[in-house]
């Protein structure tokens, strides 16, 4: 609580009588009692009451170069950090109930599945995912940065320890580039900014390293999958006569950044700024970016195109890393602006009843489906609105709040109230499922995500209202005793659960339901940008003569 709440609570009443010596004895008496417990309460609460909400985020702005432990005192009382306050008294004002999540789905992942990358929690075992290779502890790093926004240090330092000793890129193994980066490299760095630990730094550095020879390719366009151990790298089969994919050579630009900031090699900078001079010598069809291009050739694979999976995140780091660079990647920018032009002319499209959504192009032709993975763009096209040419952030705000519509009405019309993998709008339907394999819901942040973005912008109450609804059908339906799961169909009566807690819930999808019922300033806009796996990076500053300055 803040000091200063507690002023008006010991101030003397207005007196009629102006002159002290008017007093009686024991009006006089009770003043200096008053004073008295005045002056304790201001003691007291420089001593013993928590910072307030803006203390502390001033923690979350030390300089990159700060390597020493700077976090609040881990024994200080978690309402330290201030809640925004409710309108719909329903809703809860403390974020109390998201720890609660994290810990119970931290807790569980360390009781059944310590070490291994996630967790099985119905059967209570580890679980593995081959994007991964041999590397171990994917929810330990993407759970990282959560658990020290949150406060809950002692499963920090736990995870911490496990960091140093245990997790280890020296393998012969083949990774998803893309994955790892995000997850690995992206979850480090932000530990590192946050804690100033070296551990985090030497990793992420040590990582990024290892994953520099995908880049070996004619182009310079880098394979979706590489041997750690010999540098071999290739693309998955099924992609397009073996090409790269939009949304995997595109969502490494933030991470490579700071990669070069740290390390002072501009080797990571210069391979995805190489990444924009092959896209800007390519004709675009209709503006749009196809989500397959051949690393061999430099040429575009068959075109699709998509603001969902194979695509998304590309155009969510255009933007960012315009932001990133405090809005001096002028190029990144107009790449971006440019881009979301393009998506609105030829795939945004309103249903019969007035939905807003974003269809799929193939080859001319709109398949009218919706991603769960596309419903990240009501945020990400709020966070870029206030950048927009000034006669269209009005517009562009009233797009992202069309489409987080949209995706909430994608989980409101399910019988559990959580959103399918895909919805469609065709054969007479609207914002529903109507195939069995895109029925499903793996604990996907989008949709909270877009709430998120949207409240921060708007504080319309209804983004915390549906942010709650979420809250309430995932303590219904995902939780289990040993954690939370997955379900198989959201539109059956009753869970099927699918037995896979993802490391992206803990990194994502808790911490954006922890910030919807935050203060504004805890990680606020102005100083922090979010990976595509909801990782704070801090921006990069630079001074007067345009040269990289220490981020804030």
């Amino acid at each position: 609580m803040p000091v200063a709440t507690l002023l008006p609570f010991t101030t003397t009443p207005n007196r009629k009588s102006a002159s002290p010596t008017s007093f009686r004895l024991t009006e006089k008496f009770i003043l200096l009692l008053v004073f008295s417990a005045f002056i304790t309460l201001c003691f007291g609460a420089i001593f013993f009451l928590p910072d307030s909400s803006k203390l502390l985020s001033g923690v979350f702005f030390h300089s990159s170069a700060v390597e020493t432990n700077t976090r609040t005192n881990p024994e200080s009382n978690s309402d330290s950090v201030q809640h925004g306050p409710s309108p719909n008294p329903t809703l809860p004002i403390h974020g109390d109930w998201s720890e609660s999540m994290m810990k119970h789905a931290w807790d569980s992942y360390r009781r059944y599945a310590w070490g291994s990358n996630e967790l099985r929690p119905v059967s209570k075992q580890g679980h593995s995912s081959n994007l991964f290779g041999d590397i171990k502890g994917a929810t330990i790093v993407d759970a990282l940065d959560t658990l020290y926004i949150m406060e809950m240090f002692e499963e920090f330092d736990v995870a911490t320890d496990w960091v140093e000793k245990n997790l280890d890129f020296n393998m012969n193994a083949e990774v998803s580039v893309f994955e790892v980066n995000i997850r690995f490299v992206g979850g480090l760095l932000s530990a590192y900014y946050l804690s100033g630990k070296e551990v985090f730094r030497r990793k992420a550095v040590e990582l990024g390293e290892k994953l520099l020879p995908a880049f070996k390719t004619p182009t310079g366009i880098p394979w979706a999958l590489l041997n750690l151990k010999s540098g071999i790298g290739r693309n998955w089969p099924w992609a397009s006569g073996g090409s790269s994919i939009l949304a995997e050579y595109g969502t490494l630009h933030l991470e490579f950044m700071h990669l070069s900031k740290l390390s002072g090699n501009p080797d990571f900078a210069q391979k995805v700024m190489n990444i924009r001079k092959v896209l800007n010598r390519l004709d675009k069809p209709q503006g749009l970016y196809p989500n397959y291009l051949n690393p061999n050739s430099g040429q575009w694979g068959q075109h699709h195109v998509s603001v969902g999976g194979l695509g998304d995140s590309f155009y969510e780091y255009l933007l960012k890393a315009w932001l990133m660079s405090d809005k001096t990647d002028e190029e990144g920018k107009k790449l971006y602006y440019d881009a979301l032009q393009a998506i609105e002319t030829n795939l945004m499209r309103k249903s019969s009843s007035g939905l807003t959504y974003i269809a799929e192009w193939k080859g001319g032709l709109l398949e009218h489906k919706m991603g769960h993975l596309t419903c990240f763009a009501g945020g990400m096209i709020a966070l870029g609105a206030d950048g927009a040419p000034t006669d269209k952030t009005g517009h562009q705000m009233e797009l992202a709040a069309e489409l987080a519509r949209t995706c909430h009405e994608s989980y409101a019309r399910t019988a559990l109230k959580l959103g399918p993998e895909a919805f469609r709008f065709d054969g007479g339907v609207e914002a529903i499922a109507t195939r069995q394999n895109e029925k499903y819901f793996i604990l996907r942040p989008e949709v909270i995500e877009t709430y998120m973005y949207m409240w921060r912008f708007t504080h319309d109450p209804k983004y915390r209202e549906w942010g709650w609804e979420a809250v309430q059908a995932l303590e219904q339906h995902c939780k289990v005793e040993g954690g939370y799961s997955g379900l198989r169909d959201v539109y059956a009566a009753s869970p099927s659960h699918d037995d896979v807690q993802q490391s992206f819930y803990l990194a994502e999808t808790l911490k954006y339901l922890f910030l919807l019922f935050s203060d504004d300033d805890h990680l606020p806009f102005e100083h922090w940008v979010f990976n595509t796996e909801a990782h704070p990076l801090p921006i990069l500053r630079r001074d007067k003569t345009d040269r990289p300055n220490e981020v804030e």
